[in-house]
């Protein structure tokens, strides 16, 4: 079991796992994997960042410990993560390095990598970089000081993106200002999005009410972005919008909202840029992939249009895994985290942006009129602190009310338990015909978790 990455990259709190020490260590470990897999070239890597408070200070240590490794590095400044990877793949860059914690609260931080065909970092290269973490106290000998790396910041890399999302969406529509007489209310969850999501819009021709756009390094996702849609929807209905779209910290997913104030997932966005593909006859194959927290309604929508749905687990990687293996154009999470692969190696919340205001443009109908393509199954999902993330899976009672559950829903409904990638805690989702149904099922699982390895639990 790996010790520091997890399902996207190292994650933890600021200065309790992520201190500048522990960053330098792993910046360092970083490169040597670099040198060795790269022996004919110096590598060159790529760092783009969030807006929270320790963001600079953890590039700071990580850019030190991949120039005294003899690696060259360039900043991006902040960034939204999807940009890396586009920029990662244009640039010929070896690595793209990521310093955000996405969706979580300022106190958390991360680092994601990027490869330089702009897809997640495969899992045995970091398990391999683990390794190299876990040599003590000093493993790499530091090359001469004629052969320490160079660092540069370059503002072009940040503009090379937005002009690449000015052409995706002029090209989409044929228009310069496609969006001329949309009214668009956008949170930035005072994240990376800030600087770019009003820019784009605005170029385009729409008007932008703009919220969350104000980082300061502690605020971002803070009651805020697509994790806190409660305001996006009052701030549509309060400013007469005809829709709204909100991001999370480092601008990956997006979630909307209908001119009626009512939120539209990444479920929704998929289903209906499916359809809508299919129907003109430029869906090949007829496939969406998603994760195994999509709704069943979802999958049964597509089936009726004749569309495939196929599940993965959950985690953006393995989305972009299956579709590289089926070639399938579309897929995603229910968060809106979305891979258009025509657009990007990764999901791009700007790009999902763009996408679902092209389907707009195309239907010339009120925004509620078209996303909401399918009626949902009742779904409940749960998260339950616990010591032991995994121990549920060998628990005799659990595994019995498990298989119950199982009978009891057959194929009207679906009951998923995973551990969490991201914390100490156990997911549990049910989905079925009717809510009784949710409640009556996912109660005595709950229940039997907390009772065996709840976190207040002696």
């Amino acid at each position: 079991m790996r010790r520091y990455f997890g399902t996207d990259g190292v994650r933890g709190v600021a200065n309790e796992l992520l201190t500048p020490d522990f960053t330098m260590r792993l910046g360092r470990a970083i490169a040597q994997q670099l040198l060795e897999t790269t022996p004919n070239h110096l590598p060159r890597v790529l760092i783009g960042r969030d807006t929270r408070r320790s963001g600079a200070m953890l590039e700071t240590a990580l850019i030190g410990g991949l120039c005294s490794m003899g690696v060259y590095a360039t900043s991006a400044g902040v960034v939204p993560t999807p940009a890396v990877a586009y920029l990662v793949r244009e640039g010929h860059y070896d690595l793209g390095i990521v310093i955000s914690a996405s969706h979580n609260p300022a106190r958390d931080n991360g680092v994601k990598l990027i490869g330089s065909d702009g897809y997640k970092f495969p899992d045995e290269y970091e398990a391999q970089i683990e390794a190299r973490l876990a040599e003590a106290p000093e493993p790499f000998p530091y090359p001469p000081p004629d052969k320490i790396g160079l660092w540069q910041f370059d503002e072009r890399e940040s503009e090379q993106y937005l002009l690449y999302l000015l052409h995706t969406m002029r090209e989409l529509t044929g228009e310069r200002e496609p969006l001329r007489g949309i009214h668009i209310v956008v949170d930035c969850a005072n994240g990376a999005a800030s600087q770019y999501a009003p820019v784009v819009l605005h170029e385009l021709g729409a008007k932008v009410s703009l919220y969350g756009g104000e980082p300061d390094g502690d605020n971002i996702n803070l009651a805020c972005g697509s994790t806190h849609l409660e305001t996006l929807q009052s701030a549509v209905l309060e400013t007469d919008a005809d829709l709204g779209v909100a991001f999370d910290g480092d601008a990956d997913r997006a979630l909307f909202v209908d001119e009626k104030g009512d939120p539209v997932d990444g479920d929704a966005i998929m289903t209906l840029w499916a359809i809508t593909r299919h129907k003109q006859n430029t869906l090949n194959p007829p496939l969406v992939v998603a994760t195994e927290m999509s709704n069943l309604g979802m999958q049964r929508r597509l089936e009726a249009g004749g569309i495939q749905m196929q599940r993965t687990k959950v985690g953006d990687r393995y989305v972009a895994e299956a579709m590289r293996a089926t070639g399938a154009l579309i897929g995603g999470e229910q968060s809106g985290h979305i891979i258009f692969s025509e657009r990007a190696t990764t999901g791009d919340g700007l790009i999902t942006m763009l996408e679902t205001l092209g389907l707009y443009l195309h239907y010339r109908k009120p925004f509620s009129e078209i996303a909401h393509p399918f009626t949902p199954y009742p779904q409940k999902l749960v998260t339950i602190p616990v010591r032991d993330k995994h121990a549920w899976q060998t628990h005799a009672e659990i595994q019995s009310l498990i298989r119950d559950a199982e009978r009891r829903l057959e194929a009207r409904g679906r009951l998923n338990i995973r551990a969490s990638g991201t914390e100490n805690a156990i997911r549990v989702m049910v989905e079925a015909e009717t809510l009784e149904m949710v409640e009556a099922t996912i109660t005595p699982v709950m229940e039997a978790i907390v009772r065996a390895f709840g976190a207040d639990q002696n």
